[in-house]
């Protein structure tokens, strides 16, 4: 028997606490935000039906609290909580601490969270399935001898991956045995910080492998869909930043067998709710299992492009017990979607973080565009939270109108006051590997070592910003003049020096 949902709490931030927000708005039900002492002006708090205020700018003081979390549920009488992506999200206990309290956890049960968080027993439950799966297994990062010993019986190179989370974090490639012992440590130590469990293990590394990945939904009735792949194979430092649905290499046929085993391994494990399976395939086309993240994806939106299945609205009616109101034969693919991670990072300088105040913002739009952000003029991106602060996707008839949307959007998106992607994910999208779809992991790598992102353009653009700026304020100081005002009082050459330098911000100039 469903019973309907009529208050949801959102345990996150950003954009993807926006998009749920607008999921639950179009569903009649009442959204709840929750913002640390940072997000006080933050969008997903303005948009929110109502807003609580959980705790300090650090995560493990405001976010990551899960008795604040209840204490607010309880408080404004919410009848679910979606954890979003992130944060709590993979977290067994929190689920189970929502289930002891009566509030409807968004998400899969804590018996599977638990499962399928652990690498480990994730690998051992996709080789009952009859999932195929690299060789591997967990080593004692204690015992170093041991340890290099199993790496020799594998073969170089190895993966070294922590047991538990993901996101790319506590991950290392050792390439031979001179090198296994410090990336060991290194994968270990990164572990035990980002998720408080330092256990790893190894399996076979392979050299130019894609990543797809196949989105499942499953009900508390038995019935299980899979809504096709993603490509993710555009990354760095093993975090994806360009997805895309179909995969320019997928065929009739290992779609299938992909899709097969990805439902597999779901209902070997009970699964209920939206979930990932990720898989490497290698340059035969033969594929292995990866993992499974129990929760929403940064990259639902192409699935959403591709399938007009909304991923928020499916999660919501299977928490509130509904049986899925379609089954695999109903799905279907139209078209071709691309999703570009806009985030707060500058690419020429290895991707590292960048904070400050969004001085200008303005949004692409127009036929097959949609953004998904969680700022706007004014916001800070500051350096407690994840620098993914929007997503830009595109939808169009085939891969090759979507590349062209997608060039058409990047050139409208302008941000000043911090460096951003956009000026990388416009090179990718001229890139003839890419264009091509001939392209693995090791992408950015092979394509620019040393991160370098120059292009041709580079020095149009930046004059085109500038020279839009200067016609900008020249047209202020006029209207100013015809209302009786100075333009010395309006704009001053030392204003406009910034303001210019300011422009320069713009991703994709320099």
């Amino acid at each position: 028997m469903s019973k309907p949902i009529k208050k949801i709490l959102i345990a996150n931030r950003g954009e993807i606490a926006v998009r749920i927000i607008r999921a639950c708005k179009e569903l009649g039900i009442t959204s709840v935000a929750v913002f640390s002492s940072a997000d006080r002006s933050a969008c997903h708090v303005a948009m929110a039906d109502e807003a609580y205020f959980i705790g300090e700018a650090p995560s493990a003081e405001s976010y990551l609290v899960q008795n604040k979390i209840i204490e607010t549920a309880k408080q404004c009488n919410a009848d679910a909580i979606h954890p979003g992506y992130g944060f709590l999200a993979e977290n067994a206990g929190f689920a189970r601490l929502c289930n002891n309290e009566k509030i409807i956890f968004i998400g899969p049960k804590a018996e599977t969270i638990e499962l399928l968080g652990d690498k480990i027993q994730a690998r051992k439950k996709a080789i009952e399935a009859g999932l195929p799966v690299l060789p591997g297994e967990e080593i004692d990062v204690s015992n170093a001898s041991e340890a290099l010993a199993k790496a020799k019986s594998i073969g170089f190179p190895v993966l070294i991956k922590a047991i538990a989370g993901g996101g790319g974090k506590g991950m290392r490639v050792a390439d031979s045995a001179e090198n296994f012992n410090e990336s060991l440590i290194r994968a270990s130590s990164e572990a035990k910080s980002a998720f408080g469990d330092g256990r790893v293990f190894i399996e076979k590394f392979l050299e130019n492998p894609r990543h797809i990945e196949f989105q499942i939904l499953c009900d508390a009735h038995g019935q299980a869909v899979h809504l096709g792949e993603r490509e993710c194979s555009i990354q760095r430092r093993h975090q994806k930043l360009i997805e895309e649905s179909p995969s320019p290499v997928m065929t009739p046929e290992l779609r299938k067998n992909m899709g097969e085993a990805a439902l597999k391994i779901a209902r070997a494990s009970n699964y209920i709710g939206a979930g990932t399976v990720e898989f490497m395939v290698d340059s035969d086309m033969s594929f292995y299992f990866l993992e499974v993240n129990t929760r929403l994806q940064v990259e639902h939106p192409v699935t959403e492009m591709v399938t007009a299945i909304d991923l928020v609205k499916e999660q919501i009616a299977i928490a509130e017990n509904k049986t899925l109101s379609f089954s695999q034969d109903d799905i279907s693919c139209s078209g071709h979607a691309i999703e570009c991670r806009i985030s707060a990072e500058d690419p020429r300088q290895g991707f590292v973080p960048s904070t400050g105040t969004i001085q200008d913002y303005r949004m692409p739009s127009g036929p097959g565009v949609r953004l998904d952000s969680g700022v706007e003029s004014g916001s800070e991106i500051s350096v407690y939270y994840d620098p993914l602060f929007a997503k830009l996707i595109v939808w169009g008839k085939d891969r090759s109108e979507a590349i062209s949307r997608m060039k058409r959007a990047l050139e409208e998106f302008r941000i000043s006051g911090l460096k951003t992607t956009i000026g990388f994910h416009r090179i990718v999208m001229e890139n003839e590997n890419f264009v091509s779809g001939n392209f693995s992991t090791k992408f950015i790598e092979t394509e620019y070592p040393n991160y370098e992102f120059e292009t041709a353009d580079d020095k149009t653009i930046e004059t085109a910003a500038i020279a839009a700026a200067i016609d900008r304020f020249k047209n202020e100081s006029r209207i100013n003049l015809q209302n009786g005002k100075s333009s010395r009082a309006s704009i001053s050459s030392w204003s406009l020096y910034h303001r210019q330098r300011n422009m320069k911000k713009f991703t994709g100039s320099r």
